[in-house]
């Protein structure tokens, strides 16, 4: 998370939610077709050679595909509502985890003296309901890729093409969780568009950028990923792209291309002080746009897969209670009863390494995978129990509307001794459920109490084992130091029902 007095901003005129990412193989669109007339042929073919160092110009990769980018603009429907900090018109401001708040400020409509961000070409506030961001085309007969959150809750959507046409779109269909939306000029034709890299660029490498900035279209601007995998905290799937390209509102749905003249990114996210760009971007990689829009072109939605655990990283800490060489991997927390990895038989304490082969770093990319494979899809797992590896064969189901993908990382470094500094008592002894032993006090000073174990929580396990009585937890803490563990690993439920496991260090006497 970026600390204050950055703050995380939409780069558009429109409403937030800054979402991210299914990765898959989707194959692409297949999008040229022979009785195509040569200016609405794909305007990224015979890419430019990719140099290693700085080139002499862009002209050459803008020339080619400029024509393919378009400002998009929105009339709002009049349930749009705004957050705190944004006039009428802005947007939808519940959507953002009120955590994020402060970081997550949408770039809004207004003119001079409205609030931070503002600039030539922001339409006025009073007498519409409007917004404003960018789009590019991705097939001759007329798909426009953007961000869901330029087009949620619009009344209408309008596109201007490079040759100052303005037409009307239609929404095929939105993807709040990776913010990206695919529209439909509406009017018939063939139009010049561009075309999606299928390989990720390196950190590094130049990219362009155009847009709509301020409501100038046209707008061409040049940097290098600065850096991959941003998570920043906007999504369940954050895999953002960091660029150093000049991004401002009204950017939000545009292009970032490779200097080859294809799409390696789709611009959503700035951090900055003031609304304006201090050199921090954040695009949606190619690879999740071409996943999303596939499904979004032949479904209207998009449809993830769903296993169903809840799953943590795997720490330093854990993965010494666990006795692993490296702190890779996800943990399961839990399996639902009836889910398709309960069905094939993950338990809690499963450490999950590969999916169909691809290791697997941490629970957020877990859930990436889980979520860029198609529901119904057969998925072979790779996982370790008891220090022994396993595979199991998983058929995904269908993630719910409502599931939240589970990141809980809680297993921050402490003071770890032996000593745990909790008064125990079998949790059956004091009405707190049939199974565990029941926190009763806990040493403020303590090791348990710097893992975030409070009074009413229930150690449901501890070193793999289950435990009843107080006198089972000290049993297997001696076991564990005695074998040479770095630290011990204990499944806790708190009172709210959520289960974590906790890895307390066990390299200090007590």
């Amino acid at each position: 998370m970026i600390a204050q007095p950055n703050r995380l901003r939409r780069n558009a005129l429109a409403s937030v939610t800054v979402a991210s990412l299914v990765a898959t193989g989707a194959a692409g669109f297949g999008l040229t077709q022979p009785s195509t007339p040569a200016y609405a042929q794909s305007l990224s073919k015979n890419p430019i050679e990719t140099p290693d160092h700085p080139p002499g110009s862009f002209a050459s990769v803008v020339d080619k595909v400029k024509p393919g980018v378009v400002a998009v603009k929105v009339k709002l429907d009049d349930s749009a509502t705004s957050d705190d900090d944004d006039g009428p018109g802005q947007g939808q401001g519940q959507q953002v985890p009120p955590q994020l708040r402060e970081f997550f400020k949408r770039f809004g409509q207004g003119g001079p003296g409205q609030g931070q961000g503002q600039g030539f070409g922001a339409p006025k506030r009073q007498g519409q309901r409007g917004a404003m961001g960018s789009g590019f085309i991705i097939s001759a007969d007329g798909y426009v890729v953007t961000n869901n959150h330029v087009v949620d809750k619009a009344k209408s959507v309008q596109v201007t093409l490079d040759d100052n046409r303005t037409l009307d779109a239609k929404v095929i269909g939105k993807d709040p969780k990776t913010d990206l939306a695919l529209l439909k000029i509406t009017e018939g034709g063939t139009f010049p568009y561009v075309s999606l890299s299928k390989s990720a660029p390196r950190v590094g490498d130049w990219v362009v950028a155009i847009g709509n900035p301020f409501g100038l279209g046209g707008t061409v601007t040049a940097g290098i990923v600065s850096a991959r995998g941003r998570d920043i905290g906007a999504g369940p799937y954050d895999d953002f792209l960091q660029i150093d390209a000049p991004i401002n509102k009204g950017n939000s749905g545009g292009p970032t291309f490779n200097v080859g003249g294809e799409v390696v990114g789709v611009n959503t996210a700035i951090a900055s002080p003031s609304g304006g760009s201090v050199g921090l971007a954040f695009a949606i990689p190619a690879e999740t746009v071409q996943a999303v829009v596939d499904q979004l072109r032949a479904d209207g939605k998009v449809a993830r897969g769903y296993l169903g655990v809840q799953v943590q990283p795997v720490t330093k800490d854990i993965a010494d209670g666990l006795g692993l060489d490296k702190a890779k991997g996800a943990l399961v927390d839990h399996a639902e009863a009836g889910t398709p990895a309960a069905k094939a038989g993950l338990k809690s304490g499963d450490v999950i390494e590969t999916v169909n082969g691809t290791p697997i770093n941490d629970a957020r990319e877990l859930s990436r995978k889980i979520a860029g494979i198609k529901p119904g899809a057969k998925v072979e797992l790779t996982y370790l129990r008891g220090g022994k590896s396993d595979t199991a064969t998983v058929e995904l189901g269908v993630l719910p509307n409502d599931t939240r993908v589970a990141n809980n990382d809680r297993g921050s470094s402490a003071n770890g001794q032996p000593r745990l500094g909790l008064s125990l008592a079998p949790a059956s002894e004091v009405g707190a459920g049939s199974e565990g032993v029941a926190v009763m006090e806990v040493d403020p000073d303590g090791p348990a109490a710097a893992k975030g174990i409070e009074q009413g929580d229930i150690i449901l396990d501890v070193a793999g084992s289950s435990v009843s009585q107080p006198s089972e937890v000290a049993e297997r803490i001696r076991s564990a130091e005695t074998s040479g563990r770095k630290a011990v690993l204990m499944r806790v439920k708190s009172q709210k029902g959520v289960t974590r496991f906790v890895a307390v260090a066990l390299n200090k006497a007590g």
